[in-house]
């Protein structure tokens, strides 16, 4: 039987693992951020009959361009952004490798901040561009000194940044941003992914986009919205930004049926993100009772938390496994990761938690 070493792969890709999270079949799955809440039954017709509607016309291609859903994506995010500023792929994995296909490269450099998204440096990696793992500070925080001075010390070609952090679900200072789009030589991708979810006053890096033509801000339907299955992502940017994307966008790579179910998805948006508070709720349920359990737990913007075991975190996240709940082990050395899901999961997930 052949092997990957038998084949003339890439030496850089020889030995790695293809990114992922164990898909079990157990009763509570916390481990991926995924929105627990099932599409309501009459969004769920809405998306059928709009796919129904392209099906006799399938022997065409669709909207190369997606015109239609970048302005009903722009419509949503507010802040008098037009189509023109709004682009969208197969989820935000699609975009960010865009980006970094036409802004950074062979003999170019993409940053981050670690711990953070695990698909950024494998992105880079794909892409050709070297990476380079920055550091946070503190209790995974990260200050403008901090981050100024690792910019200055590698000039990157690229910068990623999460607000709200994965894995830590922390939302930034503005006050980061803004040093680090003062600073940076090149482009500045703040990815908010959870942007939703952030507790109030949290401030979207959207608000500073007219002033920053090298901002680029990418979101996701996957969570808030629960579409996950939908696999659609987006980005806000300058018009030539958006420009420069459609360089390496391969053709026609949003399908039709992907472009008229995230549409009738964004029309039913106040329904959808109807969730969004009872997640938060849960959320916020989980930091209060681990740390009155005594577990450190990172402040949180987002759909999950990040806590504190006492010894392993892959001897804690067997145990969780063996009582029924599914967390995330996001390879931090005594830390786990909770998605915030419906308040039966939360229940079971705290039940479990008292068996570490």
């Amino acid at each position: 039987m052949t092997t990957l070493d038998d084949l003339p792969i890439r030496d850089d890709l020889r030995g790695l693992s293809p990114y992922g999270a164990p898909q079990l079949d157990v009763s509570v799955r916390l481990n991926t951020n995924e929105n627990s809440y099932s599409v309501p039954e009459p969004v769920a017709e809405a998306i059928g009959k709009a796919l129904a509607a392209e099906l006799r016309d399938l022997n065409r291609y669709p909207d190369r361009d997606a015109v239609a859903l970048r302005a009903d994506l722009a419509d949503y995010l507010g802040h008098g952004l037009t189509a023109d500023q709004v682009w969208a792929a197969n989820g935000s994995n699609e975009i960010q490798q865009q980006l970094l296909q036409v802004f950074a490269g062979p003999g170019r450099t993409a940053l981050g901040f670690v711990p953070a998204y695990s698909m950024h440096p494998l992105l880079s990696l794909g892409t050709g561009t070297r990476w380079v793992p920055a550091r946070r500070g503190v209790d995974f925080g990260l200050t403008v000194d901090e981050a100024v001075g690792q910019l200055r010390e590698h000039a990157p070609d690229l910068v990623f940044l999460c607000s709200p952090n994965n894995p830590t679900g922390t939302a930034l200072d503005p006050a980061v941003v803004l040093a680090v789009l003062d600073e940076a030589p090149g482009m500045v991708v703040v990815d908010e992914a959870y942007a939703e979810f952030a507790r109030a006053g949290t401030v979207s890096a959207l608000a500073v986009l007219p002033d920053h033509p090298r901002l680029v801000v990418t979101r996701t339907m996957s969570k808030a919205f629960g579409f996950a299955g939908g696999r659609l992502g987006y980005l806000a940017a300058d018009p030539a930004v958006v420009a420069a994307v459609q360089l390496v966008r391969l053709p026609y790579h949003l399908s039709a049926l992907t472009q008229a179910a995230a549409r009738a998805a964004l029309a039913h948006r106040d329904v959808l993100l109807g969730t969004v508070d009872a997640i938060k709720v849960q959320r916020d349920r989980i930091v209060t009772e681990l740390r009155a359990r005594g577990h450190r737990v990172a402040d949180s913007d987002a759909n999950f938390v990040l806590f504190s075991v006492d010894g392993d975190q892959r001897t804690a996240w067997q145990t969780l496994l063996d009582a029924g709940v599914l967390v995330r082990d996001v390879g931090l050395t005594g830390w786990l990761r909770v998605t915030a899901g419906t308040p039966a999961e939360t229940d079971a997930f705290l039940t479990a938690v008292g068996r570490l």
